[in-house]
């Protein structure tokens, strides 16, 4: 796609098939069921097939010196997966969770990145994501209310920020679709038992800032990936950075960083660390030398799962980041004891 082409309104068009490539913008309707999916021979795939070969993911990250979180949502048709952390890393506390719902039951995923809610309900559990347009902005918004803790997070996505959407091949027959954010600040409360809205951590206080990611498809059966994402602020700059290895490689790659809000490509990236000592440093560069960063782990949250037709081996590390990006017009930003994560997963899905 051409960076000028405006994205179409739903990503699967009337023929079944969907476009490759980044779009300028979000695209509004992941209509991804209505795809022409076949068998690896090339005939229809059945109902069922086309049923459960289709996943959804959705992740909210809050980034800050002194409190990071994470949120997500992953619907892969046999099961629906719901995981909730938050960490301190003054403390080293740590506080997690995981809700499990066969077949998806308890879990209802929006189609859209730019409207609709995503809500996970189990007993008193609640999580929910939602996106609307306000005006010119795009909010994105996560609650989650259980029941000794209660957060509230904002989004605003500015008209001008670009988001990273794209579309890529994944086998003979599949596609993901992702879009992602970072490097925006967010606003909103932290509750813990009785505490008073007065009484909470304020999100803009401690200039938290906020990752985003939505995305879905006919994706590999089985499938790895890395991923590193940081956000903050460096030398009075917005900063976000957003890498992967393994997942959306055909043809294009996610790889980027943001700048304020504008949207810079970086090549393709190599994650080194010890795979029996994940706490350990992490190193991570780009192809093109833009990106050098070293990750210090403070703590991972870990899915372990093996239930033959489904499995996951995921790891979600926070931690500090530390190296330099480089511009292409030879500017070069120091990444000081900055705040992310990284992933090392394996999902049979």
């Amino acid at each position: 796609m051409s960076d000028h082409t405006p994205p179409p309104a739903q990503l699967v068009a009337e023929d079944g098939q969907v476009p490759f490539g980044f779009f300028p913008a979000s695209v509004p309707d992941i209509n991804g069921r209505d795809y022409d999916y076949r068998t690896p021979m090339g005939n229809p795939a059945s109902r069922l097939a086309k049923h459960f070969h289709y996943k959804q993911f959705q992740y909210f990250g809050v980034i800050s010196d002194t409190l990071l979180a994470g949120c997500a949502f992953a619907h892969t048709g046999w099961i629906g997966i719901a995981f909730f952390y938050v960490f301190e890393p003054a403390t080293g506390k740590l506080r997690e969770h995981t809700w499990r719902s066969p077949l998806g039951q308890a879990l209802t995923m929006s189609s859209s990145p730019v409207s609709g809610q995503s809500v996970f309900q189990q007993g008193k559990n609640r999580l929910q994501m939602g996106y609307a347009r306000e005006g010119d902005t795009l909010v994105k918004t996560l609650s989650v209310s259980l029941p000794d803790l209660q957060l509230d997070v904002r989004m605003v996505e500015a008209a001008s920020y670009q988001p990273m959407s794209l579309c890529t091949r994944t086998g003979i027959n599949g596609w993901v679709y992702a879009n992602k954010v970072a490097g925006v600040p967010v606003t909103g409360t932290l509750r813990h038992g009785k505490e008073k809205v007065s009484e909470g951590t304020c999100l803009e206080q401690i200039a938290a800032c906020g990752h985003h990611d939505f995305s879905a498809g006919y994706m590999r059966r089985q499938t790895f990936w890395n991923w590193a994402c940081l956000s903050g602020y460096s030398d009075g700059q917005h900063i976000g950075l957003n890498l992967s290895c393994g997942v959306n490689e055909t043809s294009f790659t996610e790889n980027c960083l943001w700048l304020d809000g504008q949207l810079i490509k970086v090549d393709t990236t190599a994650f080194e660390y010890d795979r029996d000592n994940l706490l350990a440093p992490w190193r991570i560069r780009t192809g093109d030398g833009q990106v050098t960063l070293q990750f210090e782990p403070l703590g991972n949250h870990r899915e372990r799962m093996n239930l033959g037709v489904f499995a996951s081996n995921f790891n979600q590390l926070f931690g500090r980041f530390e190296g330099t990006v480089t511009l292409q017009d030879g500017r070069t930003i120091a990444i000081r004891n900055l705040y992310g994560f990284v992933e090392e997963q394996y999902a049979k899905w």
